[in-house]
């Protein structure tokens, strides 16, 4: 018999239910995302690439408003959550998808989704500049890290098409959205600063995406018409619920509740997702330098995860 003064064993603590779901949360926007590049390609074609982001996002704005009013969070925000949310829409919802459609018709759409990958290094850089936050010097080793698989990866497919112009317009259409993306955050960082839910800001947010996006149309002479075909509306319909108010929905849930570091795991597991789907369904092929721009992203990605947070 053991004495009563013998150490025994400590039981490691379980995980938390609050975890275990962030987890899971990750899991699923992660699986949601890391499809949705594809699931663009199959809105390019018959419809004008303003169109399909207006019916993608006005029916999103929608589902969240119906969503907030369920939940009875309210939708009326004061001028400073609005000027956040236009500027969230502009950028996040307008901009940044309007050049992300146009990227998917020159290049794969796992080549888009790598290139993002670039967005925690642009993020540290303008949140340092506009915002004057510091992070660790680990967080910048693997947004560095990302930004070098990024140029590899792109590299690698522009040389792999001999200069091709349609590769380096894609890559370079793909580098515009996920500038326009980080911008788009700060914005929505400055909503959360000044008191704005998630959802409901969220919802404005698309609204004032969709709306520019309009005004664009209208003075541009873009024809708003629907492509009734299955694959258009089913991937019409998987973009608006799945890949915007389900995965921002579970996004800013992980985040404001678990933390940020949690939600980044989101990052490190989307591309290899992206990559896989596009693969399977575009018969896409990735020499050694997508590989090793796979490899250095994902590095990159643990290495911030891992960064101490300010």
């Amino acid at each position: 018999m053991s004495s009563p003064t013998e150490s025994r064993p400590v039981a490691r603590p379980r995980l938390s239910r609050t975890t275990l779901l962030g987890i899971a949360g990750v899991v699923v926007c992660a699986m949601i995302w890391g499809t949705t590049w594809y699931a663009i390609t199959l809105q390019l074609g018959t419809v004008p690439t303003i169109a399909s982001i207006v019916w993608r996002f006005g029916l999103a704005a929608i589902l969240l408003f119906i969503v907030s009013a369920v939940i009875r969070q309210p939708l009326k925000l004061t001028r400073a959550q609005h000027l956040a949310a236009l500027g969230q829409g502009a950028f996040a919802f307008s901009v940044s998808y309007a050049f992300t459609y146009a990227a998917e018709g020159h290049v794969a759409s796992a080549i888009v989704a790598v290139t993002f990958a670039s967005l925690t290094f642009i993020n540290l850089v303008l949140f340092r500049l506009a915002a004057r936050q510091k992070a660790a010097a680990a967080s910048w080793g693997g947004a560095l890290l990302g930004l070098v698989g990024v140029a590899v990866l792109s590299g690698g497919e522009v040389l792999g098409a001999g200069f091709d112009r349609r590769a380096a317009m894609g890559v370079g259409l793909a580098l515009i959205a996920t500038t326009a993306s980080a911008f788009g955050n700060f914005f929505a960082w400055r909503g959360q600063n000044a008191g704005s839910a998630a959802i409901p800001s969220t919802a404005w947010a698309m609204a004032y995406g969709t709306g520019l996006l309009i005004i664009f149309g209208l003075a541009t002479g873009v024809k708003f018409h629907i492509d009734p075909t299955p694959a258009y509306v089913g991937s019409l319909l998987y973009l608006s619920i799945f890949g915007s108010v389900i995965a921002f929905g579970l996004y800013f849930t992980i985040a404001r509740t678990i933390g940020y570091a949690m939600a980044s795991y989101i990052s490190a597991l989307t591309p290899p997702i992206a990559m896989l789907v596009s693969v399977m369904f575009e018969g896409a092929t990735f020499d050694w330098s997508a590989l090793v721009g796979l490899a250095l992203v994902l590095s990159g990605q643990l290495l911030l995860i891992r960064a101490p947070k300010s």
